[in-house]
């Protein structure tokens, strides 16, 4: 069939077996070679091909309500609800979200960037429509990977003690972003390999629909009968003691195991649980191959290699701040290494490979690995907790309550700093100085380049107490490693260049962009003062204090929210200090970010060479007025 066609998935309520198994050919098809030219999550897609299929014929959305978890694997479902032909702009400025997006389709019922939300959202969907006296399906979708997010078992737990109706699918595919982790993983995989307890519940299931009706008290013995062989046969009933009923496990590319499946759990008056096999990446075998999570998400490739396109050139700033910790942590015996689920995209193999017994993957589990490295710092470790922005705000409390308060030893490595691009709103790291400025322990930096970080971080190893380095997506930039610099020292700036006219103030990769409009300036006869703020927290309040009293005006530029941001702590800084000095700001104006090319991004914000020019001439225009 033509998926162009496609206006929303009606069309598959009449298909055969046989018809549906084309349309997934088609669709896999189309997704490598679509992906191949716009990036994107290609494995976890094409590990749900048939899943999705499956699920938009047997349930009728949007009544229904289907609800992705991460939403990263719903490309299957954007295009059998008509929107194939935004394909080309997937993840782009202004295009197609990479993610569910409740103003793309009335199908988009949840928005999730980040793990373990589904069940949460379900179980309020569901007592909406309780309270409603409605009767349509709630059905989240949730990865054995997220499984492990607290907030999904906090979910699991009320919605087997309340025993509220919805079916769960727990799609498996033994992987999140890395290779899954932890208890759950190992209890999921002996159920996986378990085959006896499917094999016999079927068998009674049959024998049961052959015996007639002769009262409820024949049919409620059976049912005990096939509930006490579950127990015997699977290692661990997990969810059947929570109080939800728990079916597979099944081939989720099995159309007929999975609508055998959704039959089942549809004829429950309460919540089931419906675990299904996938093979992530399936159908392209560069994808399928993928032990450590490389395809989990990524950029254009080439469909005959599965090579990525554009990649090399310089070390990431993920893998120069791991390789840099790793070298002290090969001297220093305190030095541990933490992350939740994210080994592959902070680049630690190093140290997971060679001091296995110092490297903790926790699995998505932000607070927890938060509140484990506040334990190993109490008891005389480093932690260093390599983290990205985004998913650091999912361990807000732990990092206030349980660190930053008790001012114990913890390395935070803020990955992705900054604006990200294609992942969009869900993913920039643009929020973590809002949150972290206020903590009265924490010390905040961000170096300008790679010379500048080596020096921050054999600060932040000897430093002792709660320290955030913060370091954006990208590549170093590739300077001399042998150059002076001037040394690092607590809540102390650097100043790149002396100006008298106005001073700006920046830190991170804008100071390029301050660099570059200072040479316009300089061409206009503009002299700039230049900070390299490197220290966000504490700030440099003397260096503040001689600007104010020079008479300069100030400029913060930064790639952050103005709200809580440097800008807003300069400024807070020369009123309550009566300085009288004029300090404006750019930076993100409360707004989310949406996807799209970094450059594309910063041009929207105002965060460019021209808009600094622009405001510091309207800076120096109205002081002479």
């Amino acid at each position: 069939m033509d998926l162009y066609n496609i206006e929303d998935p009606s069309f598959l309520k009449n298909k055969s077996e046989d018809e549906l198994k084309e349309i997934a050919q088609e669709i896999r098809k189309f997704l490598i070679e679509s992906c191949a030219k716009t990036g994107g999550h290609i494995g976890a897609n094409l590990g749900v091909v048939e899943l999705t299929i499956a699920l938009h014929k047997f349930y009728n959305s949007p009544e229904d309500q289907i609800i992705f978890d991460v939403g990263h694997q719903a490309y299957i479902h954007k295009i059998l609800t008509g929107r194939i032909n935004q394909f080309d702009s997937l993840r782009q400025y202004k295009g197609l979200s990479g993610f569910p997006k409740l103003s793309e389709s009335e199908h988009d019922v949840w928005e999730a960037g980040h793990s373990s939300t589904s069940l949460s959202a379900a179980m309020g969907i569901a007592k909406a429509r309780d309270i409603k006296g409605e009767q349509f399906a709630v059905v989240p979708i949730i990865g054995d990977g997220a499984l492990t997010g607290g907030m999904a078992l906090e979910a699991l737990n009320h919605i087997g003690s309340d025993k509220t109706k919805m079916t769960i699918i727990l799609n498996d595919n033994e992987m999140s972003i890395a290779p899954n982790v932890g208890a759950l993983h190992n209890m999921l995989g002996r159920i996986r390999t378990n085959t006896s307890y499917n094999r016999i519940k079927y068998d009674v299931e049959e024998l049961l629909s052959k015996i007639p009706s002769v009262g409820s008290s024949i049919r409620g013995v059976a049912d005990r009968v096939k509930d006490s062989l579950k127990y015997l046969v699977v290692n661990g009933v997990f969810f059947e003691e929570l109080g939800i009923k728990y079916i597979g496990p099944v081939d989720g590319h099995s159309f007929h195991d999975i609508e055998r499946a959704l039959k089942s759990a549809n004829e429950s008056s309460g919540p089931v649980l419906i675990h299904v096999i996938t093979k992530k990446g399936k159908g392209y075998q560069h994808a399928e191959n993928d032990e450590i999570g490389t395809w989990h998400g990524l950029g254009p490739y080439k469909i005959e290699t599965g090579e990525s396109i554009g990649s090399g050139g310089t070390m990431s700033w993920s893998e120069f701040m791991s390789n840099s910790v790793f070298e002290h942590a090969l001297k220093d015996e305190r030095i541990v290494a933490l992350t939740p689920a994210m080994p592959v995209g902070s680049k630690l193999h190093k140290f997971q490979n060679e001091l296995p017994e110092r490297f903790f993957d926790v699995g998505i589990a932000e607070q927890h690995v938060v509140t484990m490295a506040g334990g190993l710092a109490s008891y005389g470790m480093k932690p260093y907790v390599a983290i990205y922005s985004t998913f650091l705000q999912r361990g807000y409390d732990q990092v206030l309550h349980d660190i930053d308060r008790q001012k114990l030893n913890v390395f935070f490595g803020i990955d992705r700093s900054g604006l990200v691009g294609a992942d969009g709103e869900t993913h920039h790291g643009v929020f973590d100085l809002t949150f972290l400025l206020p903590l009265p322990n924490m010390v905040v930096v961000m170096p300008r380049d790679e010379k500048e970080a080596k020096l921050m971080i054999d600060f932040a190893v000897d430093y002792n107490g709660p320290i955030a380095f913060r370091y954006p997506r990208g590549n170093i930039l590739g300077v001399d490693m042998n150059e002076e610099r001037s040394e690092i020292e607590l809540g102390k700036w650097e100043t790149m260049q002396k100006g008298i006219d106005i001073t700006v103030i920046s830190y991170g990769p804008t100071l390029t962009d301050v660099l570059e409009a200072n040479s316009a300036l300089k061409e206009k006869g503009i002299s700039v003062n230049i900070i390299n703020a490197r220290f966000i927290k504490p700030i440099d309040t003397d260096l503040i204090t001689e600007i104010a009293k020079s008479g300069q005006p100030i400029l913060v530029v930064e790639e952050a929210m103005l709200t809580g941001g440097l800008g807003a702590l300069v400024q807070s800084y020369v009123m309550d200090h009566d300085l009288g000095t004029t300090v404006k700001r750019i930076g993100i104006d409360n707004t989310y970010v949406e996807q799209g090319s970094v450059s594309e991004l910063l041009e929207e914000v105002g965060l460019t060479k021209e808009n600094i020019i622009n405001k510091v001439l309207e800076i120096l225009s109205n002081e002479k007025k």
